[in-house]
């Protein structure tokens, strides 16, 4: 097994891949799928180092990774699918790991269960959250909103692929949204298998660390270890996840020289910081980027965050007898997600400019052309900032009241449900001067299109020639959901994974508008699926030229058929 590298090691890297040695491992020793799953031959007799899982039907997803064997789920009856769930990257961050970066997990002998979820990150509940019962999307989500949800252990990741013979497929890794705040690898929209099917790929999600256990620029940190003291632990959770991706990628039938980095939202912050870190550099082949760009936080900022959370503890704890980071690290991980709740402060800075991790000035690394080979397809929705109504205060329900309302409502049953039992009088009607439609407008310009405007254009300053974008225009959600959040930010998620059922946004998806939104996401699929393979979303399919940026391709339906168009934007 190759050996991995210390942290130390990993701040002094080269720029290229780490590929040729665990590739070559890979390929010769390793219990791969090339004799495993992709030849159907039981795992026993594949080769002189085999594991017995004692559960022969298994086998076709006993795979050896470069930390240990694991099993997964074999679901190619059901879903046409193999799957592993949980698979833990690095060692929990707890104890005297939190705030210091993800120290690779020790490896294991024995065949290893990959068969659920693990645990999302701790977070303080939000709509996006995952329940307090654990991974799972369910109505007691509304129950965590604003309570510490979540564990510390939690650096797992999920792989998905089409349960085929199939070598060398492209590879997808995701990374989810929720501000670097909230969000876990299990959401519902997440579920990996209907993508990796239909776009014959591998396709990853993984959990890193969100909010102040992702990023914290504290004085006291790091002591004089350059990683520590930059505060990004959650881009370096990301990061270790790609370096086993690319480890192992051959080893689940993928393709290491074919990464593809996709996120959503801060997830989407994250591939952009992943495309300008130095220590990312040459592990990413392509990008996804959706709905977000490079943004990140000044030190000074951050540093100033870190300062008011620990005058904040100081003021809860008085008499523990503890100042500053000692404080901190005192306290267990709810309390201190109590402390931030409580003072507000939930909202961390994220990604951190430090000067190691993520450039001082990381546009000037985008136009420096570093990543003028790198094809990118981004996306934005054409209404993101009516996701964000509370933060202008115009939704009239609680949270609580909201989350109750979406989750039972019957997108077949509708009922008498109106637009101003959703919204405050002040936005109505929705499409007066100053009304919702231009407040949410306005959001969506000043948090996303304008960002991703910024991001497209210093690439293609960098002399990058291959970046498309496309704007999903969708709003066919039954009334009166169809004003209050039409083409919402993250409602194009459904529809890259082909997930419709049960999640944040089952309203919006009923028998009628069925046939137009299940041939708008078989369109968007087979876009990602000739990207991945080719670095162009364009494809038979479309009837028309995907034009390059500054075009937008704009992706819509009504309840029956697909309705394409474009626009320039730049």
């Amino acid at each position: 097994m190759p050996a991995l590298p210390s942290r130390a090691a990993i701040a002094r890297q080269p720029a290229g891949r780490h590929r040729t040695v665990s590739s070559l491992l890979s390929s010769i020793v390793g219990i791969t799928l090339t004799t495993a799953i992709l030849t159907a031959t039981p795992l026993a007799h594949a080769s002189a180092d085999a594991i017995h899982p004692g559960h022969g039907a298994q086998a076709s997803t006993l795979v050896r990774t470069t930390l240990g064997p694991i099993i997964g789920r074999d679901e190619g009856r059901s879903s046409g699918t193999y799957s592993w769930l949980g698979i833990p990257y690095a060692e929990p961050p707890v104890g005297h790991l939190r705030w210091r970066p993800p120290e690779p997990h020790r490896s294991w002998k024995e065949v290893r269960r990959a068969q659920r979820y693990g645990s999302g990150c701790t977070q303080p509940g939000r709509f996006f959250s995952p329940s307090p019962n654990g991974p799972f999307y369910d109505l007691s989500v509304r129950d965590g909103l604003q309570q510490p949800v979540g564990e510390e252990d939690c650096l797992t990741l999920n792989v998905f692929r089409p349960a085929t013979s199939k070598r060398n497929l492209p590879v997808v890794f995701f990374i989810h949204g929720g501000s670097n705040v909230v969000g876990y690898s299990a959401d519902p929209m997440y579920d990996g298998r209907e993508l990796a099917k239909r776009a014959q790929a591998v396709v990853v999600t993984v959990n890193y660390r969100v909010g102040i256990f992702g990023w914290l620029n504290a004085e006291g940190l790091g002591d004089g270890d350059p990683l520590s003291t930059s505060g990004n632990f959650g881009t370096l959770d990301l990061i270790e996840a790609l370096r086993f991706v690319d480890r192992n990628a051959r080893r689940f039938g993928g393709d290491s020289h074919n990464i593809s980095v996709m996120g959503q939202s801060a997830g989407a912050v994250d591939v952009w910081s992943l495309l300008v870190s130095p220590l990312a550099r040459g592990m990413v082949d392509k990008a996804i980027p959706l709905s977000g760009g490079l943004s990140t936080a000044k030190v000074a900022n951050a540093r100033a965050y870190a300062d008011r959370v620990i005058q904040a503890a100081e003021s809860d704890y008085p008499s523990s007898g503890m100042r500053g980071v000692d404080l901190l690290r005192s306290l267990s991980a709810d309390d201190l997600v109590r402390v931030l709740v409580k003072h507000k402060l939930d909202a961390t800075p994220a990604v951190i400019a430090d000067g190691t991790v993520i450039p001082s000035d990381p546009y000037a690394v985008l136009e420096s052309g570093a990543d003028r080979d790198v094809p990118v397809l981004a996306g934005n929705t054409l209404e993101e900032g009516k996701l964000f109504g509370s933060s202008i205060g115009a939704h009239k329900p609680s949270d609580y009241d909201r989350f109750t309302l979406q989750y039972s409502f019957d997108p077949d049953e509708p009922g008498a449900l109106t637009v101003s039992d959703l919204l405050k009088d002040q936005y109505l009607p929705v499409d007066k001067p100053g009304g919702w439609n231009d407040a949410a407008a306005a959001l969506t310009e000043s948090i996303f299109t304008g960002i991703n405007r910024d991001s497209l254009d210093a690439l293609a300053r960098s002399g990058n020639r291959s970046l498309y974008h496309y704007r999903f225009d969708w709003n066919q959600e039954p009334a009166p959901f169809d004003q209050v959040y039409g083409a919402v930010h993250a409602i194009d998620l459904p529809f890259v994974f082909h997930n419709f059922g049960r999640n944040v946004f089952s309203y919006a998806f009923s028998r009628q508008n069925r046939p137009g939104r299940l041939e708008l996401s078989d369109l968007m699929i087979a876009g990602v699926r000739s990207f991945l393979t080719t670095g162009s979303p364009q494809h038979r399919g479309l009837g028309r030229t995907w034009d390059r940026w500054p075009a937008s391709l704009v992706v819509d339906a009504d309840d029956q058929h697909v309705h394409l168009g474009s626009v320039t934007d730049g």
